[in-house]
């Protein structure tokens, strides 16, 4: 984790991270297709179960950003007229988060949102020269820019995005990225829940059948990724170890803490806990077949395992 005396700009595309946990938990493009039944009658009952399945946790990615250090300001961007945003205002302004009305977005501001939340970050940059970490809370590729101009202007860079839903080019523009899908608080959902437009009673009947009776939280996370994500994680391991190995000019065991940063400087999107880990040690243990693990006293030892 980053200095822990920093302080914290946060920026919240709000919109973007509410479309995307919406459609994470429902399935691939629900809330496009949910979308004008939400704006016709947001009170129906069927209507309010969907959202109410897919709300966010505002307090998690709050409590996320200050782990960084004093929150300095938070702003959250949206059409807060909005019936779907409209429910989120008493949480936010309990958090002291600052809400930045945008009005509808008609075809010509389709970029609205990003373009009002980039210029206040790099103004906030310039008028307050001593933030040192800026968060910033989004998925769209467009934002990407402003990762690496803040990282110019010499911020540390935290990105939070919704797993399957974020451009791998802004997590890798940031120095570090979260899924918000592992964070503390946050309910990971376990299977895409009925078609737009179902039942109540059909809902329901999905639920029960996608949600597996005790079981254990990390079994749950791991049933959510894709085979791709593990894959992928465990050639980034092996890639970190070789790389630390050829550092050293040896085979010599390497402290795992510093390998798992070498990983993140890799793909700052990677988290153990988003593909189903407790700790770093676990996803290590489960990587047995590549990594040979070591553990005396307090002191966590790794390298390649000789083929």
């Amino acid at each position: 984790m980053a200095d822990t005396a920093g302080r914290v700009a946060v920026y919240l595309d709000f919109d973007n991270i509410v479309i995307s946990w919406y459609d994470r938990v429902h399935g691939r493009n629900a809330y496009g297709k949910d979308r004008q039944r939400i704006t016709d009658d947001p009170h129906d009952k069927e209507v309010t179960e969907r959202l109410k399945q897919a709300m966010i946790e505002v307090g998690a990615i709050i409590d996320y950003a200050s782990s960084f250090g004093t929150l300095v300001l938070t702003r959250a961007y949206a059409d807060w007229s909005s019936p779907v945003n409209a429910e989120y205002r008493s949480q936010l302004v309990a958090r002291a988060v600052d809400l930045v009305q945008l009005f509808p977005a008609a075809a010509y501001a389709k970029h609205g949102p990003d373009i009002r939340l980039a210029g206040d970050t790099v103004e906030d940059m310039f008028r307050l020269p001593d933030l040192t970490h800026v968060v910033i809370v989004a998925g769209d590729s467009d934002y990407v820019p402003l990762a690496q101009r803040c990282k110019r202007l010499g911020r540390y860079v935290i990105g939070v995005g919704v797993a399957g839903s974020t451009a791998k080019s802004l997590a890798a523009a940031c120095d570090e990225f979260e899924s918000y899908d592992s964070l503390p608080g946050v309910v990971r959902p376990t299977k895409s829940v009925a078609a737009p437009a179902a039942s109540t009673t059909a809902v329901k009947d999905v639920k029960d059948k996608t949600e597996p009776k005790q079981t254990s939280p990390t079994r749950k996370a791991k049933a959510a990724t894709k085979p791709d994500d593990q894959g992928e994680a465990t050639q980034l391991l092996e890639r970190a170890l070789r790389l630390g190995h050829d550092k050293t000019d040896s085979d010599e065991w390497l402290h795992a803490s510093a390998v798992k940063t070498q990983m993140r400087r890799m793909d700052p999107s990677f988290s153990e806990k988003a593909l189903g880990y407790r700790s770093f040690n676990d996803f290590l243990r489960s990587r047995d077949d590549i990594a040979e693990l070591e553990e005396t006293g307090h002191e966590r030892l790794v390298r390649l395992r000789e083929r």
